[in-house]
């Protein structure tokens, strides 16, 4: 039976799919708002979010008339029983909650995020994310210790990474060789800082910080290497070849052909129409194949590019759920270790003594690299990096490697990056980059 056949007799026998939020702010209150209407065969149950106003919101712009404020696990599980929304302020009380069958984590946090995706899989929870954040630094540690516990961990549909790979697996199934795959971007801009974006941020009601981010490449850098190492493709240079064109389609003349035959690419379309979603580049040489390509308008050949024009994770993560629970398949997951990481790049002079930022902020942008080129250079991950000390100075555009600043915290998201990096050392360590 198909997901959505699936998701229908659910809702008709009243077994609806019992999902849990992590995290209320803009996109979990669209997430809210989207399940609340609801969608057929499952039912948003429950809130947590460190800030109960923030989860009253939620709740309130999906329509619910009332809810339960629930301290302990019995409590939210009664509540449930009762048809009646929860909210915490304790994630726990959602991981341990026998009355969830799945959580979305949608907290754009690292070291948080990682110890209630840890804590949901010790109690046989399914995890979507919806956190490039902590898939990008943590994504393949993370879904071996899913594999481990027998659950699914998987990123969300309707995120740019989720929308190219649902389209790579939906043409690789047809008989088509995918070898490059990306986002559709407006606009990369590495110095924009929370305040060139503030005006932006508070028009649409967003963190201002967060916004800069958007723009100075460096979610897109951590979107993009989710999906790498997902798909195992390689980035062709540090930051991505990012051509800009008019229409998507035009990006299979304006990437390297050997790179994307030899290792598969994942870049992005800078400009192009349809302005937004993501692309899949399939290779087909047959020349009666590309006769019938061409009969049908994809072009002359011998790479071809299909697009999804949209992307709407609050919606798109629907599909994401029914998968995940009724066939356990992952929309999005690691092959095995890292492909890329995404390295700290010096927004501008930094000075010894600095205390660096972290992501969107004012002092370093993000970029994805090769993780075999990003461990030769020791780099910082952006994602470890806000709150380090700078030990000497950092020019512009420099990376800022790991000894180049102090000891970190020591939490739990730094301890899951070493074990990760235990786990696939690159053979190329110490290697010095091709020039």
């Amino acid at each position: 039976m198909t997901v959505d056949g699936h998701l229908i007799g659910l809702e008709k026998s009243g077994r609806a799919i019992r999902v849990g939020l992590i995290g209320a702010g803009v996109s979990g209150r669209a997430i809210a708002l989207q399940l609340s209407t609801p969608a057929p065969g499952i039912r948003l149950v429950a809130i947590a979010n460190r800030t109960i106003g923030h989860g009253v919101r939620a709740l309130r712009d999906s329509g619910a008339a009332q809810w339960l404020i629930a301290e302990t696990v019995h409590e939210a599980e009664r509540a449930i029983a009762d048809h009646k929304p929860v909210l915490t302020d304790d994630p726990s009380v959602l991981t341990r909650c026998e009355a969830i069958d799945i959580l979305i984590e949608a907290t754009g946090t690292v070291g948080y995020a990682a110890q209630v995706v840890l804590d949901a899989f010790a109690y046989g929870k399914h995890v979507v994310l919806v956190n490039a954040e902590l898939d990008s630094l943590l994504g393949p540690v993370l879904n071996t210790k899913a594999e481990q516990a027998g659950v699914v961990l998987t990123h969300t549909d309707g995120e740019e990474p989720g929308v190219a790979m649902t389209l790579l697996r939906y043409l690789r199934s047809l008989g088509f060789r995918p070898v490059a795959a990306g986002n559709v971007k407006g606009i990369v801009d590495y110095y924009r800082t929370p305040a060139t974006q503030q005006a932006f941020a508070e028009e649409y009601g967003l963190d201002a910080k967060k916004t800069a981010s958007f723009a100075d490449a460096t979610k897109l850098s951590m979107e993009t290497t989710v999906l790498a190492n997902a798909t195992g493709f390689q980035v062709g240079r540090r930051g991505m070849y990012g051509p800009a064109c008019k229409h998507v389609s035009e990006i299979a003349n304006l990437l390297p052909a050997e790179q994307m035959l030899r290792t598969g690419l994942i870049d992005y379309a800078l400009g192009a129409a349809p302005y937004t979603g993501a692309f899949v580049i399939v290779h087909e040489d047959s020349p009666l194949k590309m006769a019938q390509l061409a009969y049908y308008k994809l072009g002359e050949g011998p790479f071809y590019v299909f697009y999804t024009p949209f992307h709407l994770p609050y919606a798109q993560i629907v599909s994401t759920i029914g998968r995940a629970v009724v066939y356990r398949d992952a929309t999005v997951k690691p092959l095995a270790g890292p492909v890329c990481e995404v390295l700290t790049i010096a927004k501008r002079n930094l000075k010894t003594g600095e205390i660096l930022d972290g992501i969107g902020g004012f002092c370093t942008y993000g970029l994805i690299d090769n993780t075999e080129m990003a461990r030769a250079e020791n780099a910082l991950p952006i994602g470890l990096s806000e709150g380090r000390r700078l030990l000497r100075d950092v020019s512009k555009d420099e990376i800022v490697a790991l000894d180049d600043v102090g000891p970190g915290s020591g939490g739990l998201a730094e301890e899951l990056w070493r074990e990760q990096h235990g786990l696939w050392q690159t053979a190329a360590e110490g290697s010095p980059r091709d020039s």
